[in-house]
């Protein structure tokens, strides 16, 4: 009987540990900001690149960006300093050439080149990174995209026609799918105990 135990644990191991472990690997996903030509000042026209891009995908804690540039930075800004344009006192300021930025809470982040000129000419980013509905029940109606946050109605930071639709397929639908590995390896792991 000890040895169909053991046997059982082995096979268990095999077959669920693998699938377990890529999907912690691909809990989160990293975006390359503005794709393969990185992060540079935006043409005259396309001011609102980077914006815009960021209203196509869904970012969520755990998440990531990368920022690939030559001779500029990346600085991480509170509200004010990205409606500003303002250099002079950034929360975080990157210089590498190849930085990558991981979120570590939901709720806004502001970025802006610290190269001068570049900012104004559209050089900038807001993010908004989702709260997780697991971890985060909403305990009162989410704010309206038109709050405070958002810049309110007409207040030229970006997100004033952002389409509140259901997220994208990226990181949530990953973690999804290794939650339901864990729970699977759990009740194994359960049954496995029971015929001991």
């Amino acid at each position: 009987m000890a040895s169909l135990s053991s046997s059982c644990v082995v096979f268990c191991l095999i077959i669920w540990v693998p699938p377990l472990l890529s999907g912690f690997f691909v809990a989160s996903y990293e975006f390359h900001v503005g794709g393969d030509e990185g992060w540079i000042k935006p043409a005259a026209n396309q001011t609102e690149i980077y914006n815009h891009w960021a209203k196509n995908n869904r970012f969520h804690v755990g998440d990531s960006l990368y920022f690939k540039y030559q001779n500029d930075s990346v600085l991480v800004v509170n509200k004010t300093s990205y409606k500003n344009c303002d250099v002079s006192n950034p929360i975080l300021k990157f210089e590498d050439g190849n930085t990558t930025f991981w979120f570590d809470r939901y709720g806004y982040f502001y970025f802006i080149s610290g190269e001068p000129g570049n900012c104004k000419a559209g050089q900038k980013l807001i993010i908004r990174v989702m709260v997780d509905p697991v971890a985060h029940a909403p305990q009162s109606p989410a704010p309206s995209p038109g709050g405070e946050e958002s810049g309110g109605s007409g207040g030229g930071d970006g997100w004033d026609s952002f389409s509140w639709g259901p997220p994208s397929m990226n990181s949530t639908i990953k973690q999804s799918v290794a939650s339901y590995f864990l729970t699977a390896l759990g009740g194994m792991l359960v049954v496995l105990y029971l015929l001991m």
